[in-house]
């Protein structure tokens, strides 16, 4: 059964090369019309595979996928009336940029009139108008991308597959893209899954997130819940940067709990995924949350002497030893550089409970 408001449907899918080992483990994800859903993880997570089954390069070993409510584990890809975006451009060299453009169009058989106008159209909305003659080795590699992203759009398909588009481009090219991409898909609509390891590129142009590991998906949600509301302690890990204290549940009572740590003294936690006394668990707190000489209501209170300071600008990230955790890292604005902020200190730091999610140390 599918329902009828997913646009794409994972249902049930398993997927193995070797019939022993499965890469992707009872997938059931459901995309809707319209959205722009990224599928984020380490290399070997499975995130590629789900995107190469959902192209038609690799099919389920169980389950199947669905596509506007029809199954499709049967069609070939070029059946499928899906634009796909590589990491390599996999533009042909020999033929123009009209030409590479032309060819899915030239495939379904449009009249001239129609291929020039989609072309204009597509080269427009990608800001390379008057490019048509140029050959793909005469294009920068911003340049190169853009005619492939083109080229994905050309025939107005109703789903766009983007398999780590931006992995070859320098930072700032890319950062640039992202914006461009995420522009184009706002203003046709149409969907799209993007695959990347790249956190804050998921960050930046998800609608959705799905985040992988070990074959499954950790969490599906916006980028501000993922970042904020971690369930466990991979998708904690993987989004953003972290300080995790590994610890035991010492008591759970009033909505918060406390948490004996590994390495020698307590904190107070929100217990997102612990219920019981005894329980171990991983403490996640994001950087920005803890500040220097905390207000009397919090309720984490630890003296952390000074290991490094790197200064970014706006900001300086600061490194301690914090409660038997070397790697304890404060960011500082620039504005609080008066402080007393010099290595070899030694300063108080503090956080609320709240913002220090006892999570399950295990992925799911």
């Amino acid at each position: 059964m599918t329902s009828s408001k997913s646009f794409v449907k994972f249902d049930k899918v398993d997927k193995s090369y070797d019939g022993k080992v499965l890469v992707v483990k009872d997938l059931n994800l459901d995309i809707n019309e319209g959205e722009f859903i990224t599928m984020l993880g380490p290399s070997g997570s499975g995130k590629t595979t789900c995107l190469m089954m959902l192209a038609g390069f690799e099919t389920p070993t169980n389950g199947e996928i669905y596509l506007n409510s029809k199954p499709i584990s049967r069609i070939p890809p070029h059946k499928r009336g899906i634009g796909m975006v590589f990491q390599n451009y996999a533009l042909f060299p020999h033929l123009t940029v009209y030409e590479n453009l032309a060819f899915p169009l030239k495939v379904r058989k449009l009249s001239k009139d129609d291929i020039d106008k989609k072309v204009d159209k597509a080269l427009s909305m990608v800001s390379l108008s008057g490019f048509e003659k140029r050959m793909p080795n005469q294009l920068s590699g911003g340049q190169q991308q853009r005619v492939a992203v083109a080229r994905s759009l050309v025939f107005d398909p109703q789903l766009v597959l983007m398999d780590e588009p931006l992995g070859a481009l320098d930072k700032n090219l890319r950062e640039s893209m992202q914006y461009e991409i995420k522009h184009i898909h706002e203003s046709i609509g149409v969907t799209v899954v993007y695959v990347t390891h790249d956190q804050s590129e998921a960050l930046t142009m998800s609608s959705r997130i799905a985040v992988f590991n070990d074959g499954k998906v950790q969490q599906l949600s916006t980028p501000d819940k993922l970042y904020e509301e971690p369930v466990n302690s991979f998708v904690a890990e993987f989004i953003g940067e972290n300080n995790t204290f590994a610890g035991e549940v010492t008591d759970i009572s009033g909505g918060k709990c406390k948490v004996k740590l590994d390495t020698g003294g307590e904190i107070i936690s929100n217990p997102i995924s612990v219920n019981s006394k005894g329980e171990k668990t991983k403490v996640s707190l994001r950087p920005e949350r803890a500040i220097i000489d905390p207000e009397e209501k919090m309720d984490n209170k630890h003296k952390g002497k000074i290991e490094e300071i790197i200064y970014h600008g706006d900001h300086a990230r600061v490194r301690l030893n914090l409660l038997g955790n070397k790697e304890f890292i404060l960011k500082v604005p620039n504005s609080s550089a008066r402080m007393d902020i010099k290595r070899g200190n030694e300063i108080k730091v503090g956080w609320n409970s709240h913002d220090a999610r006892a999570l399950d140390p295990k992925s799911i």
